[in-house]
């Protein structure tokens, strides 16, 4: 059935053009200037928040997750381990619980599916001109050529979004795994750098605290 564009699907096609995907951009918690910091035993730990932007913030946000940068360094005169040696804790008292890096991922990262729907653009179209006839005294205009643009524009947006989506959530992946310290053994005198995800509501101080 042929359609011509209205004010409605003007809408719908703004509505959908602002949902576009968003690249990842890289944390770099190596290179991070980290303002928050306290030490406990010899144990320095530097930290921040808001680090995700555009449609990552937006699933931090929404799944009540905070990810923070940190960097421990290790003036201890032995091995340490998170977990083992010592916890993150928040200022009122309550251990800073870790999200297991798959587990964040999989919660965080964008959806690339959910940009099918603009296939839902394919039946539009445009009409150039029109064309007017007069039949008995009355005169009858009705839209000229018709171009079927939402042909070109739907799966074309379609497809472009799942890529940089794609793309995105890989790089995204990368960096987690990159700088996952759970489990990981910090050598005396080394410096670490993480990514570490929490289900929290707020933006607490944490500090260190010894098993």
């Amino acid at each position: 059935m042929t359609r011509i564009i209205t004010i409605s699907s003007l809408l719908v096609l703004t509505a959908l053009l602002n949902s576009c995907a968003s690249g990842y951009k890289k944390i770099n918690p190596d290179t991070i200037n980290y303002a928050s910091r306290n030490i406990e035993k010899n144990i320095l730990l530097e930290y921040k928040y808001d680090l995700l932007d555009k449609k990552y913030k937006k699933k931090e946000t929404k799944n009540n997750i905070k990810l923070v940068a940190v960097k421990i360094t290790n003036k201890t005169d032995r091995d340490i381990l998170l977990g083992r040696d010592f916890k993150l804790v928040y200022e009122n008292g309550n251990e800073v619980i870790l999200i297991e890096t798959e587990k964040l991922f999989k919660t965080v990262k964008q959806s690339p599916t959910s940009y099918l729907w603009y296939l839902l653009l394919s039946p539009v179209q445009i009409f150039s001109g029109t064309n007017t006839t007069t039949n008995n005294g009355y005169t009858e205009s009705k839209p000229g050529n018709s171009f079927p643009i939402g042909l070109i524009v739907g799966p074309g947006l379609a497809g472009g979004n799942i890529i940089v989506a794609n793309s995105a959530n890989k790089n995204f992946k990368n960096e987690l795994r990159q700088f996952d310290i759970q489990n990981k053994i910090i050598l005396k005198g080394e410096t670490v750098y993480g990514l570490i995800g929490t289900k929290y509501d707020s933006y607490d101080s944490i500090t260190i605290k010894m098993r």
